[in-house]
């Protein structure tokens, strides 16, 4: 997976977000790695991605859809172990500790982009 940072309007917003664009980082995503801290500081942003599940994880996860231009199209909070989420029309996934996007507040149609560190 690749290190990098999500941007909301040329801002900052999560300063450790990995990148998963390929099978097998898409395939394994957080299984068997260390929960993703709180309040919106880390992410995994997986793409091509329009679902996710939770089986084999040990901890909820809070999760927001884009489309191909990184625009919000849905989110999802608190997505409990052994739970699937998909999103029609998502095309990459970004991936929070639970209760993040209470800090993030996304807005539908916002543009969120992930950028290498």
């Amino acid at each position: 997976m690749k290190a990098g940072v999500i941007y909301r309007h040329e801002q900052p917003i999560v300063p450790m977000a990995w990148r998963a664009d390929q099978p097998w980082s898409r395939l394994r995503g957080l299984l068997g790695r260390p929960p993703l801290t709180e309040r919106g500081s880390q992410a995994l942003w997986l793409v091509p991605c329009g679902g996710v599940h939770t089986f084999g994880m040990a901890y909820a996860l809070d999760i927001v859809f884009l489309d191909r231009k990184g625009q919000i199209i849905d989110w999802f909070e608190r997505l409990e172990p052994w739970h699937m989420r998909h999103c029609t029309g998502a095309y990459q996934t970004v991936e929070f500790a639970a209760g993040s996007l209470n800090w993030l507040n996304p807005e539908q149609g916002e543009t969120w982009q992930w950028r290498s560190t």
